[in-house]
């Protein structure tokens, strides 16, 4: 029998799993084969999933999160339980805007009189946002102050950072709706959330699994891709640019390896 009995999983849509079914909890666009109940069935353990997509670190530490049903959920960390022995967490993307933006980008290409276009227009008026050193820096220290919330809640628990998979790379530009340079730019933002994990790490000494590292070769325009491509119609597109189940079956795998060694 596996040390881990009770794991707790936190963050943003890319641990939630819109669009790989079973989806668990559709308000939270959140899924039955995310990363994290993979691993609590690999070690048999029971698992508190409190993720939701379109969480931002604020979300996750202190912040209630609006639903687009109208629902409204508390800040992440108040449900992590006291004698969890594993908390994970995927959160600070959304800081930086990065799926939010790709799929703004899409749609104004796929359909500009699409209501996603119009739903989302307002956040990117300008345009692909920037990760300036003071926006890489509020992600970073969020998901500090994620780390050290989790530890008033759990302070036995393993905290493990796990990053994004890997999204882009310089050979997808055939596989989305992109022009180069706005591919450069979200190559940009997704280099930026890898130094947001990298720094959060290194500042907490909590464990950091590299999704990213792991997935590279498996971005978007790869023949095995473990992120689903954008989807153009309202009832999958949340999942647009989100890890597939081949993806988070990685990151468990992961998970279970570097948590037994």
């Amino acid at each position: 029998m596996s040390s881990y009995q009770l794991i707790a999983a936190l963050g943003s849509s890319f641990a939630a799993g819109p669009g790989i079914a079973p989806i668990e909890d559709p308000a939270a666009m959140r899924s039955g084969r995310n990363y994290a109940r993979q691993l609590a069935d690999r070690f048999g353990a029971r698992l508190v999933d409190l993720t939701v997509s379109g969480a931002t670190t604020a979300n996750v530490i202190d912040t209630p999160q609006q639903l687009a049903d109208g629902s409204t959920r508390p800040p992440q960390t108040d449900g992590v339980p006291a004698a969890a022995d594993v908390v994970t967490v995927t959160a600070g993307g959304n800081d930086l805007q990065f799926a939010g933006a790709m799929l703004f980008l899409a749609w104004q290409r796929q359909d500009p009189e699409s209501p996603m276009v119009q739903m989302l227009g307002q956040m990117f008026a300008g345009g692909i946002p920037a990760p300036t050193d003071a926006a890489v820096e509020a992600a970073t220290s969020g998901l500090v102050r994620v780390v050290e919330r989790v530890r008033e809640q759990a302070p036995t628990a393993r905290v493990v950072l796990v990053d994004y998979l890997t999204v882009l790379d310089d050979e997808s530009i055939d596989a989305t709706p992109f022009t180069r340079d706005e591919l450069d730019q979200f190559l940009t933002i997704q280099r930026a959330i890898g130094r947001v994990f990298a720094d959060a790490a290194a500042r907490t000494g909590a464990d950091l699994v590299l999704a990213s590292a792991l997935s590279v070769g498996h971005a978007l325009g790869s023949s095995e891709p473990w992120v689903q491509p954008f989807h153009p119609t309202m009832a999958e597109t949340a999942g647009s640019f989100h890890p597939n189940e081949a993806g988070m079956t990685a990151i468990a795998a992961e998970l279970e390896r570097v948590l037994t060694a």
